[in-house]
């Protein structure tokens, strides 16, 4: 892999994540390639503008790092269909954003010479340029094979976040509390907010804003560490 240079990136999966993914790797010097139709091409071209649309194919024979941005349910199949094709090529990384899977759903490409990256960010995407800010204040669940583990973490930081390491069979873990963070969290603001609509609150949306977000804040704060961790500098003052 040539990484004194440019990387050619092409995305697969045009929804709220992909392009956003193809934005912040093309600000960090990499050249988008291509990016396949999605749920809102108009979108991705506002967020990608210029960037060729091509079928998926296309986007792999052009490309040195492939991103799959798609459904859970459809990663598996489309790796091995692209597999199936004689697609993938040899020292291609191929990289995709699911939280629940780690590299085994990769292995039709790995098998191919193919490098298997997993890298999820944990944020909400909106599929704006919003989310690039967002992308900078967090962090990415990342899982590679050990000899190319630097590779997923430099990709990483490259979106804006921090890399934390995930082991392939915590990945079903990791995924099912970032469900339940992002489930939770949903349903409660739509319950508090449709009660002060009700009552006749004029964007209660915004009313909650602060408050939530602060709450959320405090509780991260709160929550209690593991054994052995050490506490943050004014944990003991965060009450006053």
């Amino acid at each position: 892999m040539n990484r004194d240079g440019r990387l050619g990136v092409g995305i697969i999966g045009a929804g709220r994540v992909g392009p956003v993914l193809g934005a912040a790797l093309g600000g960090a010097g990499h050249a988008i390639t291509g990016i396949t139709s999605g749920s809102d091409d108009d979108r991705a071209s506002a967020v990608l503008p210029g960037v060729p649309v091509l079928d998926a194919l296309e986007v792999v024979r052009r490309s040195e790092l492939v991103v799959l941005a798609v459904p859970h349910d459809e990663l598996g199949p489309l790796v091995a269909g692209l597999a199936g094709v004689g697609a993938w090529q040899l020292g291609q990384l191929v990289m995709h954003t699911d939280a629940a899977y780690g590299i085994e759903v990769l292995r039709p490409a790995a098998e191919r010479g193919a490098i298997p990256l997993a890298v999820h960010p944990a944020i909400s995407f909106t599929g704006t340029s919003i989310d690039l800010r967002q992308l900078a204040a967090g962090y990415a669940a990342v899982t590679a094979p050990a000899a190319v583990l630097p590779i997923a973490q430099a990709l990483a930081v490259e979106l804006g976040c921090e890399p934390i390491v995930i082991a392939e069979e915590d990945r079903p873990a990791y995924a099912e509390a970032i469900g339940i963070a992002t489930a939770f969290s949903r349903t409660i603001v739509q319950q508090a907010t449709g009660l002060l609509r009700d009552i006749g609150v004029e964007n209660p949306g915004g009313y909650l804003s602060a408050l939530v977000r602060s709450t959320v804040d405090q509780a991260l704060v709160d929550a209690p560490p593991r054994p052995g961790d050490v506490p943050p500098l004014g944990n003991a003052t965060i009450d006053q």
